[in-house]
């Protein structure tokens, strides 16, 4: 079952997300889609992460498509012009690429290229907006008509927790109105903060039109504790989760994020405009089956992988034509 089919079918999603490697490694995507296929209905292939340079997400969500996991394929504006941008969204959908989650993106100073230029010509809303007059409307943004319109479904991001916190709810409902189909939020580690959002969501009609995934993921160290606390902006961990992974022992703290995070996933189960989960876990998604299986999350239908032809050779294009912190 696609993401699309699990929200037409009111069944609770499941997200993950593939961070392409730090140079040309394709079978560093093939790997982790191997860890996530069967457990999730969708997988976000990150673009640039944090301002780093990595392989595009859009040659990792052929990559990942390939390996049987349906992607969602990220695309930043802090890269990009408008033209790029619609681009790299009629590529994709000329592709198959099924999904697209849209985000302003980190500014270039917080990556490992400081002094890059950056463009942010549109912004998050702007792009949404772009996107589905690319789909709906047959017309760039500036207004001149495509031949064959793509068919993905059109993803924003948002969260919840940052200040002021009032204007948080307001802000997703812009994005809806310009298009957005699905959120994935930032890590909700404190549920009753988000329990209020998504309760304003719903004044504002915004999850009648627009499929909330909550954004979770494991504290597995103190370290990454700190680094979520501290060195993260907009990130919100409440005292009590400090309190909790601070009083087990040091050789503990991954089990008892790991179980605190299925915890967080049951509760939001629970919550009317919930409609599934995104989960992040960096560098662990060996764990993501346990994680899920532990919450009371099934295995879902997976297609099967594609062949994998090789990636070197004679035969050029192989690659693309087989089988597919947050800042918003």
């Amino acid at each position: 079952m696609t993401l699309r089919g699990a929200f037409e079918a009111g069944r609770f999603a499941v997200t993950a997300e593939i961070g392409p490697p730090r140079g040309a490694d394709a079978e560093a995507i093939t790997r982790k889609a191997d860890l996530l296929r069967g457990w999730v209905d969708a997988a976000n292939v990150t673009d640039n992460q944090g301002a780093h340079v990595r392989m595009s997400s859009f040659a990792g969500s052929l990559l990942a498509m390939r390996a049987g996991v349906e992607p969602v394929m990220q695309l930043t504006c802090r890269d990009r012009n408008r033209i790029a941008l619609q681009s790299d969204l009629l590529a994709a959908g000329a592709l198959g690429i099924p999904n697209v989650l849209l985000l302003t993106g980190d500014h270039p100073r917080f990556g490992d290229h400081p002094d890059a230029a950056p463009v942010f010509d549109l912004d998050s809303t702007q792009l949404v907006w772009a996107a589905r007059s690319l789909r709906d409307g047959g017309t760039l943004a500036s207004g001149r008509e495509i031949g064959a319109r793509p068919d993905w479904l059109v993803g924003a991001v948002e969260n919840p927790f940052a200040p002021p916190r009032r204007f948080r709810a307001r802000r997703l409902a812009k994005k809806v109105a310009a298009g957005a189909e699905f959120v994935q939020t930032q890590y909700v580690f404190d549920v009753d903060v988000f329990t209020t959002w998504l309760a304003e969501l719903r004044d504002l009609g915004v999850t009648e039109r627009c499929r909330v995934l909550a954004g979770v993921g494991p504290i597995r160290s103190l370290r990454v504790l700190e680094f979520l606390r501290h060195g993260v902006p907009g990130i919100h961990v409440p005292d009590q989760v400090v309190r909790r992974l601070r009083g087990v022992p040091a050789d503990r703290v991954a089990a008892e994020g790991v179980t605190m995070c299925v915890e967080t996933i049951q509760q939001l189960a629970e919550l009317p405009g919930v409609a599934g989960v995104h989960l992040m876990a960096f560098g662990y998604e060996r764990g993501v089956p346990e994680i899920l299986e532990r919450a009371g999350i099934a295995p879902r239908p997976a297609p099967r992988p594609a062949p994998r032809p090789a990636l070197t050779g004679s035969a050029p294009g192989a690659v693309t034509t087989e089988g597919l912190g947050h800042a918003g």
